[in-house]
């Protein structure tokens, strides 16, 4: 679905690209990134994690990540803001995803459109753990709890020009964990650019930009904050369309362990650093009504790596149908050596239903 087409005062002049409006997008989201990123960029590890998990079918059948993709999809939206628009009016998306065994994620998000340029949306992220027992140091059954975390969206988005898109969200997060529980802000900030003609677009986001408010006890932990950008290219004469993006950009290297080497910290070359840092997907778009994508995420693919093989580690499946008034949507991913992660998603127009 094409985004929203304005006429431009001084159309085809590169002023008509970079708008004062964008320049202030760009000027603010500048601010914010250097507000926030002291607070984040300290040592420790990382809180709200469940933050990188895909909450979009499609995204996680193109390999986990995708913020460049335009498509009347609102589950999208939770990966770049500015994916949403005044084409997505009314809508409301399902996501749910059997992650590993009995843990399970969610999501759910409505947007609606605002006067000629602007859309907003709210929305909601879960990350259920499943059931676990409670038991002491001396392996005494104490009972059960359910870890699980929770992001509260709220997102708006504004077409700067014809091709240009920027879009905000605020998430307030919550993790608890038995009688311990942790409260944050985040934000992201983002830019999306559609060229009909050439079925190009690109994206870029700031994502998860904030602070944890209250700890666990009295250490705290970062944010997995992040740089994202991508494009995505449909064939002139042929119904495919690829997608590049870049993730992990706000840091190059990353450190591991390899027990087979009795080595604890190790760091990969220049290809396999660059490697990690991108997601390729491939999808077959026939009509409006239809999908299929296959992906790969070479980050997954090497973390998960065994000794024994897991070659399909990394890559992910999935296709989407039109039904009746209801986009259906389905992708299988491997995040785990033991386990496949199925995601399902259903997105339908309120307005199909007015009586």
């Amino acid at each position: 679905m094409q985004q929203q087409s304005f006429d431009c005062v001084c159309a085809g002049c590169f002023c008509c690209l970079i708008s004062i409006e964008m320049k202030k997008f760009l000027i603010v989201t500048g601010f914010a990134l250097l507000l926030f990123v002291p607070l984040t960029a300290q040592e420790g590890g990382h809180v709200f994690s469940f933050l990188r998990l895909p909450t979009s079918s499609h995204a996680n059948t193109l390999g986990g990540n995708n913020v460049s993709l335009i498509e009347r999809d609102p589950s999208l939206v939770f990966h770049n803001p500015a994916l949403l628009g005044g084409e997505m009016d009314g809508m409301v998306n399902l996501n749910y995803m059997n992650y590993i065994a009995d843990i399970h994620a969610g999501s759910v998000i409505y947007t609606k459109n605002v006067g000629e340029r602007g859309a907003w949306g709210i929305g909601a992220v879960y990350f259920n753990y499943g059931t676990m027992k409670e038991v002491t140091a001396e392996n005494i059954i104490l009972g059960n709890f359910a870890p699980q975390n929770v992001s509260i969206n709220a997102f708006y988005s504004h077409d700067l020009s014809e091709k240009w898109r920027g879009g905000f969200a605020f998430k307030m997060l919550y993790s608890g964990f038995m009688e311990y529980s942790s409260y944050g802000i985040a934000a992201d900030a983002g830019l999306s650019y559609f060229d009909a003609e050439n079925d190009l677009s690109f994206g870029m986001v700031l994502k998860n930009i904030g602070a944890q408010l209250k700890t666990y006890d009295s250490r705290s932990e970062n944010l997995p904050w992040d740089i994202q950008i991508g494009f995505t290219k449909k064939w002139a004469h042929a119904p495919f369309r690829v997608s590049v993006t870049g993730m992990y950009l706000n840091q190059w290297k990353f450190s591991y362990t390899d027990e087979s080497l009795n080595q604890t910290s190790l760091e990969d070359s220049f290809s396999r650093s660059l490697a990690k840092h991108l997601v390729f997907g491939v999808d077959f778009v026939p009509s409006q009504n239809f999908w299929l994508g296959i992906g790969y995420n070479p980050k997954v693919n090497m973390d998960m790596k065994l000794q024994s093989g897991n070659g399909l580690g990394g890559f992910s499946f999935g296709g989407g149908i039109k039904v009746s008034k209801f986009d259906v949507s389905a992708s299988v991913a491997r995040f785990h050596p033991s386990a496949l992660s199925l995601m399902l998603s259903i997105s339908t127009s309120l307005s199909d239903f007015a009586m």
